[in-house]
């Protein structure tokens, strides 16, 4: 029987666990961990559970990722170690061989002395009640198990392989690829030289620190870079993955920003076009051009939830080929294998600019034009912030106001929508608006900062 270990409350999340290395997280929660959780598999899946162990480059994972391995082999787990990388290729090793569970040791995109795991079961997410019964498991201790043992096996070059199949270009493009010294380095400068066409690659090395910019491309500032060298190299398209390699950012021949809802309205002709009538899922943050293009293609949108496991068990619910987040987690089960992967999504939006004959600019042009902030995120403390959102919904209701309730509250008016809901994972609240031009996104916004002075709560900005 292992000792028991309480894990600080705070780094046990919805999706993941993320703590501050030295502070809330430590190898000691580690190996607790990696006991609790190849017991669960052990339960889920039989006896010596095969479990796939991937890790990111930051400097504290090599230490984290030992302490787990050895937690779940006095667990009597098998743990293959398909070694650094980012979480999309631990997510393929635990497909491609054949695994039962897979553990990824990453910080994703939040600062360097964070860092954290993220989970999966089978085929299919491990989260919510799941991680709350791994954390009551490490703290009352397991049953040690023989038969347990750690093998290092290499899945990258068939991970890159599998990239750069999925390819059905010519090569006419020119790419700049930005990783962000995040895991995917190895991996894009490895597609890069596999597939036809020029493709340069900055911040490529693999570093912990993050000395170009923070590994987050859902953040303007961080794309900067990218978009001077589309400027300076005349490139046709520029493309930020985050710090694990499971988002993506774009970056036009223009130098304008696609954020992830309107490049899943350009993936969806391409995945609509061989399944027509499809389901396509995007969450309650997306703009409603998404939605509007994916019904005029003939397929059907679903809004659903924000947050990459409730999107993936939505997306095999509805057996939906395609779906996606606004924070540009973006998700293919036509011809993958449903998780989001942002150098595959790259990939899959190269064949879709070389198959029209256009240049991306212009493919995005086509879109409709609506006019939206980004996401408004401040303060709110986690035993508040749900509160907040169900007094607003319940008030609105009761006044027979047009409200979906999803996740959190979006309200619909004939100038567009506003969106209030809690973070699963922060201490904040998380605001949107959108409209058809800016006279009418000022009115959507002045409606959504009177509603939350209703409730005490003042719009920052």
């Amino acid at each position: 029987m292992t000792a028991g270990h309480l894990l600080h409350p705070s780094i046990l999340r919805e999706y993941d666990i993320r703590g501050i290395v030295g502070e809330t997280l430590s190898v000691d929660d580690a190996l607790a961990i990696g006991c609790a959780f190849a017991t669960m598999v052990a339960e889920d899946r039989g006896p010596t559970p095969e479990i796939c162990l991937g890790v990111d480059g930051r400097l504290t994972s090599p230490a984290l990722e030992a302490a787990l391995a050895e937690g779940m082999v006095s667990a009597g787990a098998s743990v293959l170690r398909v070694g650094r990388g980012p979480t999309p290729m631990l997510y393929f090793g635990v497909h491609y061989l054949q695994a039962d569970a897979g553990v990824m040791v990453t910080g994703s995109h939040n600062p360097p002395e964070h860092n954290g795991f993220k989970f999966m079961l089978g085929s299919g997410s491990f989260y919510g009640n799941r991680l709350k019964r791994l954390g009551d498991l490490a703290a009352e201790g397991v049953p040690a198990a023989d038969g347990g043992q750690v093998e290092d096996v290499d899945v990258f070059d068939a991970y890159v392989e599998a990239l750069a199949a999925a390819y059905r270009g010519r090569g006419r493009l020119k790419v700049v690829w930005d990783p962000g010294n995040g895991a995917s380095g190895d991996v894009v400068q490895a597609l890069g030289r596999r597939l036809p066409g020029r493709h340069d690659v900055i911040n490529g090395d693999i570093d912990g620190t993050f000395p170009s910019h923070h590994p987050d491309p859902t953040v303007a500032a961080n794309l900067v870079q990218l978009q001077r060298h589309i400027g300076e190299g005349s490139h046709d398209i520029g493309i930020a993955l985050d710090g694990d390699g499971d988002r993506i950012g774009v970056v036009d021949d223009r130098g304008r920003i696609i954020w992830a809802d309107l490049l899943m309205a350009l993936l969806a002709r391409d995945v609509l076009s061989a399944r027509p009538g499809a389901t396509v899922i995007a969450d309650v943050k997306s703009s409603q051009a998404l939605f509007d293009e994916v019904a005029s293609l003939g397929g059907n949108p679903v809004m659903w939830r924000t947050g990459h496991s409730l999107i993936k068990a939505k997306m095999v619910e509805a057996n939906a080929p395609l779906a996606g987040e606004m924070s540009g987690h973006l998700f293919f089960a036509d011809e993958y294998y449903g998780f989001d992967d942002a150098a595959y999504a790259a990939v899959r939006l190269l064949n879709v600019i070389e198959g029209s004959g256009e240049s991306l600019s212009a493919l995005r042009d086509r879109l409709p034009t609506l006019a939206n902030t980004p996401e408004i995120r401040f303060d709110c403390p986690d035993e508040e912030k749900f509160g907040v959102v169900a007094e607003l919904r319940d008030r609105l209701v009761s006044e027979g106001r047009q409200v979906d309730d999803i996740d959190g509250v979006r309200v619909n008016s004939e100038d567009g929508w506003w969106l209030l809901r809690a973070s699963n994972t922060q201490a904040v609240l998380v605001a949107r608006c959108e409209a058809r031009d800016q006279a009418a996104l000022s009115r959507v916004k002045s409606a959504l900062e009177a509603e939350l002075a209703r409730s005490g709560i003042r719009l920052p900005g």
